[in-house]
């Protein structure tokens, strides 16, 4: 398979990646980040999603199986780019995605998408607006989409066991964890259209997901 990732040098990208090796097509902002993504085994494209059009997205994603948006504008951006990434980098990732025929495609968006913000600020509000908006856009479209809102994310050893359904009890899941989610989905034709909130639990991957 090959897989276009959007965000490559994310840390649940690169970690997706390590599991993917060289099926997997890391898109990073910054040229210095391709060495990262090439020393686990992937490849890595520079493609800035605030900038590239359509035709220039579409252009990688062509002849690929699926493709994963797990961009996001970070700690520390503001409420501006918080729209502008995980928003509109997400809706030009399935406009390119349509363009170039591919149907799978993987959104990692966040527990509290889809609701009222609770409590955080006006950056907080933003990014949750702006996942909102984005899972929205992509339930509107012909393409076989699975939307995929992990808890708080944290970077403790994955276990392989998860709580995963269209709600779930706020809680955390190590980023390990999500990666190897997002790897079991692609391959997991029955999950499409569906939005799946994760946490940590006490169900094997495969189960959860309904593979095995």
């Amino acid at each position: 398979m090959r897989i276009i990732i959007a965000g490559g040098h994310g840390k649940i990208a690169l970690r997706l990646e390590e599991r993917l090796k060289s099926g997997a097509v890391g898109l990073v902002r910054n040229p210095a980040h391709v060495a990262d993504i090439e020393a686990i085994g992937a490849e890595a494209v520079v493609c800035d999603l605030e900038r590239a059009s359509v035709e220039e997205v579409a252009a990688i994603a062509a002849g690929a199986d699926a493709v994963v948006f797990a961009a996001g504008a970070g700690p520390g951006s503001g409420a501006a780019r918080k729209d502008t990434v995980d928003r509109a980098a997400s809706v030009l990732l399935a406009d390119a995605a349509e363009r170039a025929g591919v149907r799978r495609f993987v959104q990692v968006s966040s527990m509290g998408a889809g609701r009222p913000p609770q409590g955080g600020d006006e950056v907080w509000a933003a990014y949750i607006k702006a996942k909102t908006e984005a899972e929205e856009d992509l339930r509107a479209r012909d393409l076989d989409w699975t939307i995929l809102r992990p808890g708080r994310l944290t970077d403790e050893p994955g276990t392989g066991l998860v709580r995963l359904a269209p709600e779930v009890p706020p809680g955390a899941v190590p980023r390990d964890d999500v990666a190897a989610v997002i790897a079991a989905l692609l391959e997991a034709p029955g999950t499409v259209r569906r939005t799946l909130e994760l946490v940590s639990g006490d169900t094997p991957i495969k189960t959860a997901i309904g593979t095995e």
